[in-house]
């Protein structure tokens, strides 16, 4: 695997990642934000990558114990050496499938950036792409009935998908017995349409469904001053 240097959070975390195949975007980042773990608790997150999530998530919660599930062994690997390089060592990251995972709980929070494309009649080429980017229809309520059965009562399950999966991601949560459901839009810009949303769900909530403000990502000049400072500064996203 050839690997490129870089870094996230403006340069606050030392992140290695594949040169080639799917490369980290905004998601994991925004993601990590929403998750609501304090210190010492027991988070999961499926489809780690190379931790770019826990990385984040990581540098803003201090002791947290987290697992990383990702079935590419060598995604895994840099995963692992992405959190020792940074010093975070209470993280540890399995490679396997998270539907087969023989894992018990409980976590306080889990959270997950799923693949969420139909499967191709012609797969890409690269492998990295597929398992990243391609998802049968059953995927979306097997992760999330996954890690929903690893969650303490009460605990939270964030999920970042694009708007077109709204409506099975609301599905797939209460099947797996969540309520309590927070809907945040990403808005790319004010006054267009959300090309992508959040979805935090608690397990045994009873809550009713809320639709939340959302987050503008960009301006005129680059990304929004609310995006930046989650994308440069690490902050929490309170929902």
């Amino acid at each position: 695997m050839r690997l490129t240097e870089g870094t996230l959070l403006a340069g606050r975390i030392r992140y290695t990642q594949a040169a080639t195949g799917h490369r980290t975007g905004i998601e994991p980042v925004l993601l990590a934000a929403v998750v609501p773990a304090r210190p010492g608790e027991r988070v999961i997150e499926a489809g780690t990558g190379a931790g770019a999530g826990l990385l984040c998530l990581s540098y803003r919660v201090p002791e947290l114990r987290g697992v990383g599930i990702e079935r590419d062994p060598e995604l895994a690997a840099l995963a692992r050496d992405n959190l020792r390089t940074n010093g975070f060592e209470g993280t540890t990251i399995i490679a396997a499938d998270i539907t087969g995972l023989p894992l018990t709980g409980p976590f306080d929070h889990a959270f997950a950036n799923p693949p969420w494309r139909p499967v191709a009649d012609t797969p890409s080429p690269d492998p990295g792409r597929r398992l990243a980017y391609e998802a049968p229809g059953d995927l979306l309520p097997a992760w999330t009935a996954s890690l929903t059965r690893l969650l303490r009562p009460r605990g939270s399950l964030s999920l970042i998908l694009p708007a077109a999966s709204l409506d099975a991601a609301l599905e797939a949560a209460r099947a797996a017995g969540c309520g309590s459901l927070r809907i945040l839009p990403l808005w790319p810009r004010a006054g267009r349409p959300a090309k992508l949303f959040i979805l935090r769900a608690i397990r045994g909530g009873r809550g009713p469904t809320v639709l939340l403000p959302g987050l503008v990502l960009h301006e005129a000049s680059g990304f929004s001053e609310a995006a930046n400072l989650v994308l440069r500064d690490g902050a929490a996203i309170d929902l």
